[in-house]
């Protein structure tokens, strides 16, 4: 049976720059060990840092939004599945899919929930706590309604899934919980980390156009620095970050020891020389890759409760979770000086990459129950009665909407 898999990204994948470039990466690699032949397409431009998919035997192509175009090229093609990467990519293709390939499996990839950031970072704003009514929000309505227009979605946390099940009241068959798949971290790996003598510095990471990480570093800047600083004269702070703005490195400070280092060549490389990571995160979702890729460097990390949130199952933090400036500063010097500490909170980060993200199992899950409902769409669909009305009613609204806008660029 032929297997044709096309990927509609929001971008081309940058797994350099940001944790859902890698999580891309790492479906497209278990699809292809699955022989499934794949197609990327895109309507955002190619950038320099995007990663050559031909080279890892992936069709790579550019469409149009708002383009009739697109429903020839998908028409061609004829994949038995498609993957959106992220609900707005859904809303702008998902009609085309299903008015041209009305037998494709669509799957949507939530990368983290939308709705639940957004919600998180205007209760910042308003300078008070999160409560579960921020969530219903517009992005909440297009969100949700993008679930249940497709076959299944791809949650990357147990937080995410468990405020869909109970706020939302989406049901468990349109659901596919499945965080990072990473392989597990061997005694070899281990062996070739820098000791805790041979490390120094803190070290923090992230795209500067996302905005929780924008945030953390103007926050650790202002209010968790000075604190650590006054006790640790000697250390520096490096800040990288792909995307770095003028903006950003305004908070360079050669004096404070603050160094805005832009854009790392190598994220793990600079991660694994550092002696500890700091991620002071007071709005986002999802999985948080800095803190993966600490855990995969041996490099403990001192973070807020919603960068650890989902992360840890119900094992201990690979380093401390802290949430006032005063309590993570001490979290930061406690590693960054107790070497009894700093082991323990390496071998928890150990155990947390081997027990939690697993990648032949959940590859293997997730294989399985594509499987399943390519063998059961039919009945599959008609189970999904409110998937069927937003097709029906808002597909047809977007549809109109796009058409009229393409009418529009031909004038």
């Amino acid at each position: 049976m032929e297997k044709k898999l096309l990927i509609l990204g929001t971008v081309f994948p940058e797994p350099n720059s940001s944790a859902a470039g890698g999580r891309m990466l790492q479906l497209i690699e278990l699809f292809q060990q699955h022989d499934w032949e794949i197609t990327f397409a895109s309507a955002a431009a190619e950038s320099a840092f995007s990663v050559n998919l031909s080279a890892v035997g992936v069709k790579q192509v550019s469409v149009k939004m708002n383009c009739s175009s697109f429903d020839e090229f998908v028409r061609e093609l004829n994949p038995q599945m498609v993957l959106f990467d992220r609900f707005m990519t859904e809303e702008q293709f998902g009609w085309r899919v299903a008015d041209n390939c009305p037998n494709a499996l669509r799957v949507l990839d939530t990368e983290d929930l939308h709705c639940l950031r957004h919600a998180r970072q205007q209760a910042l704003r308003e300078n008070r706590g999160f409560i579960t009514n921020d969530l219903l929000n517009d992005h909440a309505k297009r969100e949700i309604a993008s679930i249940y227009r497709c076959a299944v979605s791809l949650i990357i946390s147990e937080y995410e899934m468990e405020l869909l099940r109970t706020v939302f009241r989406v049901n468990e068959s349109l659901l596919h919980y499945l965080p990072f798949m990473l392989d597990p971290i061997s005694e070899a790996d281990q062996s070739a980390w820098l000791s805790f003598d041979e490390r120094q510095h803190f070290v923090t990471i992230g795209n500067f156009l996302h905005p929780p990480n924008w945030d953390a570093v103007q926050y650790l800047k202002s209010d968790i620095w000075p604190l650590i600083r006054k006790q640790l004269p000697e250390a520096e702070m490096h800040v990288y970050g792909a995307y770095t703005s003028e903006k950003a490195m305004q908070l360079h400070s050669k004096k404070d020891d603050f160094l805005i280092l832009g854009r790392a060549e190598d994220a793990k490389e600079v991660v694994a020389k550092a002696k500890v990571l700091l991620a002071p995160l007071r709005f986002g979702a999802g999985l948080k890759g800095k803190l993966v890729e600490a855990m995969q460097c041996g490099t403990p990390s001192v973070t807020t409760n919603i960068g650890a949130e989902a992360m840890h199952g119900n094992l201990p933090w690979s380093g401390e979770v802290a949430d006032s400036p005063e309590d993570f500063a001490q979290a930061a010097v406690k590693f960054y000086i107790d070497k009894s500490a700093w082991q323990i909170a390496q071998q928890n980060g150990i155990s947390i990459i081997n027990q939690i993200y697993p990648k032949e199992k959940l590859g293997t899950e997730l294989i399985q129950r594509i499987t399943d409902l390519q063998t059961n769409l039919e009945n599959h669909r008609q189970q999904n009665f409110i998937g069927s009305m937003l097709m029906h009613h808002t597909m047809r609204s977007t549809e109109f909407m796009s058409r009229w806008i393409e009418a529009k660029n031909k004038k």
